[in-house]
C-alpha cells in the first residue's frame, strides 16, 4: 500500500490497516493474557520513578512488530518499550503501548491494555485498544465511528458536573506535579458525582468514548498511552486536548478528554486552579 494522508486514504487502505491494528492488538493481548498470575515469578526491571517493565512488556511489543512487519513491511512501530526515542514522521506508523497498566499486571489487577494506533503522514486513522483480562475491544476508523465489541459507541450526555463520573491518572512519575493535582482534586470532587482512578490510562479513554465517564484528566502521558483512546473519543462524540486545550501533539502532555459539556467544564476548572 502506498502512504496517503489521512485525508486520501480510501476506505479499502483504511479496512486493511484497521485489520492489521486490530490482529497486532489482539497478538499482544494473547501474549500478555497467557502469562496473567505470573506477577510474583516475572522480573520486574524499573524504568524510572514507580514505573517498571517486565518481559511480557516486551514479548508483546515483538509480537505487534511481527504482525505489522509481515502485513506491512515499509510501516514503522514505535512502541512504549521497544522504540521510545523514535519519532512519527511520513507514512504508515503505527504507535502502541503493547502492555498498558503494567503494575496492574503485576499485581493481577485485573485493569490492563494493549493500545494500537496507525498513523499516516502524523495524522492518526485507526486506533483499537484490547481489555486484556476481559476481551472487550474497542476499535475506531477515522471518519467511521466507533465501537465496543462491534457494536456503536458515543460518549454521554451528562451536562451536569454534579451527576458527572470522572476519570483521572496520579502524577505518579512526575513528583512536581503533584502539589497542582491535590488542588485540583478537592474542587472536582466536591463538584461531581466520584472520580475514579484505575492505573491504565487507554482503558480511562475508552470509558469516556463508550460514556462511562464523562471526562477524564491527567497531567503527564505520552502519545502512545493516548494517540487510539483520542480516535476513539473523537469518532464517539467526544472532545480531547492538552490541559490547556490546545490539541494533543505527539509528545509528551497532559490530556483531558470529556462529551463537549464536561469537557468545557472540567477545561474551566483546571484553568481557574
Amino acid at each position: 500500500m502506498s502512504a496517503p494522508n489521512a485525508l486520501q486514504a480510501t476506505a479499502r487502505d483504511l479496512e486493511m490497516l484497521r485489520d492489521v491494528a486490530v490482529a497486532a492488538a489482539h497478538g499482544a493481548a494473547s501474549i500478555v493474557r497467557s502469562h496473567r498470575g505470573a506477577g510474583a515469578t516475572v522480573e520486574w526491571q524499573p524504568k524510572g520513578r514507580s514505573d517498571y517493565v517486565s518481559i511480557v512488556d516486551t514479548a508483546a511489543e515483538e509480537r505487534i512488530q511481527e504482525i505489522v512487519a509481515r502485513a506491512l513491511p515499509d510501516a514503522r512501530v514505535i512502541g512504549e518499550e521497544l522504540t521510545p526515542g523514535d519519532a512519527a514522521g511520513s507514512g504508515i506508523t503505527f504507535l502502541v503501548d503493547p502492555l498498558d497498566g503494567t503494575t496492574n499486571f503485576l499485581h493481577d489487577y485485573p485493569e490492563y491494555a494493549v493500545s494500537v494506533a496507525v498513523l499516516v503522514d502524523r495524522d492518526t486513522v485507526v486506533g483499537t485498544v484490547v481489555n486484556v483480562p476481559t476481551h472487550s475491544s474497542w476499535v475506531a476508523v477515522v471518519g467511521q465511528g466507533a465501537t465496543l465489541d462491534g457494536r456503536p459507541i458515543h460518549v454521554s450526555d451528562v451536562r451536569e458536573p454534579a451527576r458527572a463520573l470522572i476519570g483521572t491518572g496520579f502524577p505518579f512519575k512526575y513528583p512536581e506535579q503533584i502539589d497542582r493535582y491535590v488542588r485540583e482534586l478537592p474542587v472536582i470532587m466536591q463538584s461531581t458525582a466520584g472520580i475514579r482512578r484505575a492505573g491504565a490510562a487507554a482503558l480511562d479513554l475508552c470509558a469516556v468514548a463508550t460514556g462511562r465517564f464523562d471526562a477524564f484528566w491527567e497531567h503527564s502521558l505520552e502519545p502512545w498511552d493516548v494517540a487510539a483512546g483520542a480516535l476513539l473519543i473523537r469518532e464517539a462524540g467526544g472532545v480531547i486536548t492538552d490541559l490547556t486545550g490546545a490539541g494533543l501533539p505527539l509528545s509528551r502532555s497532559g490530556a483531558l478528554a470529556g462529551n463537549p459539556w464536561m469537557h468545557e467544564w472540567l477545561l474551566k476548572v483546571l484553568r481557574d486552579v
